[in-house]
Formats: C-alpha cells, sequence, structure tokens
C-alpha cells in the first residue's frame, strides 16, 4: 500500500507565497523611510545654519575691523580740526615776537598779547571749552581746588579772593579746576556759660 505524501507544507509555501507581507514589517519600513527623510531634513537644516553661523562671524570680524579704522579716522580728524584752529593764534604770537624788537612802548606789546589771548580763549570756546569763573565766586568743591585760605571779614565765609591758575571746563565735564584762595572767616569765641560768676 503506498502512503500519500502530505500535501500540507507545500500548500502551506504557496499560501505564504500568496499572501503579501505582514502589516508590522510595511509599517517598520515606512517608518524607517520617514526616520531617514527626518535624518537627511534635519542635515540639510544643520548645513545650513552653520553655513550663516559662519557668514555672520565673517562679517561681524569686519564689522570690528572696520569700527576700529573708524574711530581712528575720526580721532586723527578731530586732532587736525582742533591743531588748524589753533595754529592762526600760533602764527599771530610768532608775529608778536617779531616784532617786539621794533617797538619801544611795552603797553604796545601787552596789547597785542592781550589780543592773542582772546583770539586763543575764543578757539576754545568754538571746541566747547570754557573758562570756570573763580574770583567773586562761592567756593565749589567739583570745579576749584582751594591751595590757600585768607580772612577777610567784609568778604563772605567760602568767597574766593584769589584765582592763582585758571581752570576750564568742557561742557558739564571739568577739565581742570581752578586753583583757588578761599576766604575763612575767624570764628568768634564762645563766651563760656559753665563758670558764671553767680556773686557767691
Amino acid at each position: 500500500m503506498n502512503e500519500e505524501i502530505p500535501k500540507e507544507p507545500v500548500e502551506q509555501q504557496k499560501q505564504e507565497q500568496q499572501n503579501p507581507p505582514a502589516d508590522s514589517e510595511i509599517h517598520a519600513e515606512h517608518k524607517k523611510d520617514k526616520l531617514h527623510k527626518q535624518i537627511d531634513k534635519l542635515r540639510a537644516e544643520k548645513d545650513e545654519v552653520f553655513a550663516r553661523l559662519q557668514r555672520l562671524s565673517a562679517d561681524y570680524q569686519n564689522y570690528q575691523k572696520r569700527t576700529a579704522k573708524q574711530i581712528a579716522e575720526s580721532i586723527t580728524y578731530e586732532k587736525e580740526v582742533v591743531i588748524k584752529s589753533l595754529l592762526p593764534v600760533l602764527d599771530n604770537l610768532d608775529h608778536t615776537i617779531i616784532n617786539t624788537e621794533k617797538l619801544k612802548d611795552s603797553g604796545e606789546v601787552l596789547k597785542g598779547i592781550k589780543i592773542i589771548y582772546d583770539q586763543f580763549l575764543a578757539v576754545l570756546k568754538t571746541h566747547g571749552i570754557e573758562q570756570i569763573i573763580a574770583v567773586g565766586a562761592t567756593f565749589d568743591p567739583e570745579c576749584h581746588q582751594a591751595v590757600m585760605q585768607k580772612t577777610e571779614p567784609d568778604k563772605e565765609d567760602g568767597a574766593i579772593l584769589e584765582e592763582l591758575r585758571k581752570g576750564y571746563r568742557l561742557g558739564d565735564k571739568i577739565l581742570r579746576p581752578s586753583s583757588v584762595v578761599v576766604n575763612k572767616k575767624k570764628e568768634e569765641p564762645q563766651p563760656d556759660t559753665d563758670n558764671k560768676d553767680n556773686g557767691e
């Protein structure tokens, strides 16, 4: 008696070939593709951000160099403006020195020097520099420097009596305080009330 070969495994193979892969495998493949796309997208974004950062870094370095150059040029220009404005004063002083030998009257020399002095102050004023008022003003430690004290009873306490060296300000900034002599009134002795003579 011939035994029949079981057909089950062959039929099972045929069924497996005919049946599509399971849903879980399709889902895994889809997830893998999606993940690869996300990675590629992130890499592209990273490259773009890095390139932008490099450009910004280069721009900032150029800006720093440009700014330093502009500041140096600005300082040079300002120095040039100040020096050029002072040259006419120097010219007049030079003329006065040359012509002093020809003058017999010292009053004329003094007059010429006074003109130059006023011209110099006018030039300083165009640059915002002014003298600090001292004589006749009340002592102010922010713009005056007391180097001496004197006593003049008819003047107020703290009044400036003399100016030994002129002070200058640039706007609100003190470039150099005035060196001054300040009035200091003598304190009158107070009557001694503790040792009253009550006649005992």
